[in-house]
């Protein structure tokens, strides 16, 4: 099917039942509380998160983890630019230029630092708590696919490729959504860990907080071929606790 640049039927609605474009225009920020676990955190020899408090713009590609790495201390990513560690007063404590290009070391194989997992983390995290209100920015090209047979229904999808001002997992991925015009499942591979980590990304239990309809449980499962995903192991596990939408002044 023949790519566009026009936002797809199935997104548009989408759109508007996850909270609808015109209340998102009004917004500057996501604050949300989130824990996450699962083998990728045991493979990186990375602590699982507890309860962290997160913020991610609504504009651009910005994310921020408080009191991460440590109580008092903020890890922010500014899109593909740098991520950095801000103290308590201000002062920056670790930095890294172009974060994604220090992946490509061996190290990153056997362990991530922080200032790793505060990349792959902050992008994805925005990712997930944008969608699919991300799509309103422009930039993208669409394809729609064969819907999906599911359990739960058939289920329209759209493959995205994302413009390269978006860090993200990889530049193309799938989309599904279900009968009511959720967004319930993203397919892709997570490049930075390798061209093999094709995953299937599992959205479920959605919960409306002021407005928006949040996926507050959300599971990766490998999907080595096709499109049906392994029932194990669990890569990440995420639980959005809640999700507080901040207009702008």
């Amino acid at each position: 099917m023949e790519q566009s640049n026009a936002l797809p039927d199935s997104i548009r609605a989408a759109i508007e039942a996850h909270g609808g474009a015109a209340r998102w225009a009004e917004l500057a920020e996501i604050e949300a509380t989130v824990s996450a676990c699962g083998l990728l955190f045991t493979a990186k020899r990375r602590p699982i998160l507890r309860q962290v408090q997160v913020r991610a713009s609504t504009d651009e590609p910005r994310f921020a983890f408080n009191d991460f790495p440590h109580v008092g201390e903020t890890s922010e990513l500014q899109g593909e630019e740098l991520v950095r560690v801000v103290g308590r007063d201000g002062a920056i404590l670790a930095r890294r230029d172009g974060p994604r290009t220090a992946f490509r070391g061996w190290r990153r194989q056997i362990y991530w630092d922080d200032l790793d997992f505060v990349y792959f983390g902050a992008y994805a995290f925005w990712n997930y708590l944008t969608a699919p209100f991300l799509f309103l920015r422009g930039g993208f090209t669409f394809q729609e696919l064969p819907p999906l047979a599911t359990s739960a229904g058939i289920w329209p999808r759209i493959r995205a490729t994302f413009p390269s001002d978006i860090p993200t997992h990889s530049r193309v991925q799938d989309f599904y959504f279900d009968r009511q015009h959720r967004l319930c499942r993203i397919d892709y591979t997570a490049m930075v860990i390798g061209r093999w980590a094709r995953a299937a990304h599992i959205c479920e239990d959605f919960r409306e907080f002021d407005g928006f309809l949040v996926p507050t449980r959300r599971t990766v499962k490998p999907l080595p071929v096709g499109n049906a995903p392994l029932p194990a192991p669990t890569l990440v596990a995420i639980e959005v606790h809640d999700f507080r939408p901040r207009p702008s002044d």
